[in-house]
């Protein structure tokens, strides 16, 4: 862990180091990254194999990598109550958020009296990425693909890494596929991203990629924009907790470590207070939780690696220091969580109080918790459903309506030199 009180003379540059960059602009990984996409691109379900052998230790035909409907149906049929009951409430949460968020078409007049609005269509095939590796996370299903269905997008694709069996965990399948997935495959990392992008002889390409992953498929849809769209840059997961002296420190010890449980060793977790009890308490508390839980050797090497306790003057400075990190998740455990909360303006999601650890944005809450990671807070939000809608603006001009319409056209015409502007529009009156 590293400890940096903004009494320490090299608090700046610390802190500068703190903030820095994550693995989404690694060169390594990029260059690592471009190598699977021209694989892809060139030699299409060949490379899928080659690289689902050796990342994922499964030997695979091409006419394996679609998952059967017959798999489908036994993952269905082996879902227990409990999975289910879990399933359909986290559902019922994520799909009314989505219905309230999904935007709707419009018109108005504008000062000529034409008509003009927006459209929104889904995107007809859109591809979703669900990571597995050592947790197949049957949450982000139940985050991404009830959003391309309450956009009515009419073709759903996935891709998800297999195991050394071929085989996908059966309560992912079952969650996809009640989520509203239509098609399946078990492939995984970049070059997944790379297949829904340029298409294979198996899998066809898609018009925009979702969903998290580790740091080469964040790299691989950093580097497919133009080839496809992509909905944000999601990576290894990250959570800031901005504390006062107020905060339990138990339970901002346990919600940092839950987020650093993931594996990939590229997560983030940060405490910034203005309390140096709370931060010694913390640091305590993360020392003494982290043997009881099961997957301590990830959590260690985010701990060694990527954890800061930060203690700064005041919450002013607080909230600065969360801008500048623009963390995945963000909670605040302050006596005032709300009003400290509005000068937050770069977090994927915020979670105010005691009572709400990000593990309810994780799994239940209702917000997609497919959030930017790695600083692209910055320019990103999360994912919502009126991401999976194509906006098309529209405009319907009468004979009257252009008429009043001219004069500013034939003036913006002659400024800018381009008289076949204005000349297209007189000759509908002459």
């Amino acid at each position: 862990m590293q400890i940096i009180r903004d009494r320490d003379p090299d608090f700046a540059l610390r802190l500068a180091e703190a903030c820095a960059a994550s693995s989404l602009f690694d060169p390594e990984i990029e260059r690592r990254t471009r190598e699977i996409l021209d694989a892809v691109r060139d030699r299409g379900d060949a490379a899928l194999l080659e690289f689902t052998e050796r990342f994922d230790g499964a030997r695979l035909r091409a006419d394996q990598l679609a998952v059967t409907d017959a798999e489908r149906m036994t993952a269905a049929l082996q879902a227990d109550p409990a999975l289910r009951n879990a399933v359909r409430e986290v559902l019922r949460n994520v799909t009314a958020f989505a219905r309230r968020s999904k935007r709707r078409n419009w018109q108005m007049r504008n000062s000529h009296g034409a008509v003009v609005g927006e459209k929104f269509d889904p995107f007809q095939r859109v591809g979703i990425y669900i990571p597995g590796g050592r947790a197949p996370l049957i949450s982000t299903a139940l985050m991404t693909i009830p959003l391309a269905k309450v956009a009515g997008c009419p073709e759903i694709v996935v891709c998800t890494p297999c195991n050394r069996e071929g085989v996908i965990d059966p309560a992912l399948l079952y969650a996809a596929t009640v989520a509203g997935a239509t098609e399946i495959y078990r492939v995984g990392g970049a070059q997944a991203i790379a297949a829904m992008a340029y298409g294979t002889a198996t899998l066809r390409p898609v018009q925009k990629i979702f969903g998290p992953g580790n740091a080469y498929v964040v790299m691989a849809k950093r580097l497919l924009v133009g080839q496809v769209a992509i909905d944000l840059l999601p990576g290894p997961s990250e959570v800031l907790v901005v504390a006062d002296d107020s905060a339990d420190p138990r339970l901002a010890a346990a919600d940092m470590l839950a987020q650093a449980e993931h594996g990939s060793g590229e997560e983030r977790v940060w405490l910034v207070t203005t309390s140096g009890r709370v931060l010694r308490a913390v640091e305590r508390e993360l020392r003494k939780q982290v043997k009881a839980l099961e997957r301590r050797e990830w959590i260690e090497k985010v701990l060694e690696k990527n954890t800061w306790l930060i203690q700064v003057r005041d919450l002013e400075s607080a909230v600065a220091v969360a801008n500048r990190l623009a963390p995945e998740h963000c909670e605040v455990h302050t006596r005032q969580p709300a009003r400290v909360a509005e000068g937050i303006r770069t977090a994927g999601a915020l979670f105010l109080g005691p009572w709400s650890p990000t593990v309810l944005g994780d799994y239940v809450a209702g917000p997609s918790h497919t959030l930017p990671t790695g600083g692209a807070g910055l320019s990103f939000a999360g994912l919502t459903v009126d991401q999976f809608q194509r906006r098309t603006s529209m405009v319907t001009y009468d004979r009257t309506a252009l008429r009043k319409a001219l004069p500013t056209v034939q003036e913006m015409a002659r400024r800018e030199g381009l008289s076949a502007h204005a000349r297209s529009a007189e000759l509908r009156l002459e």
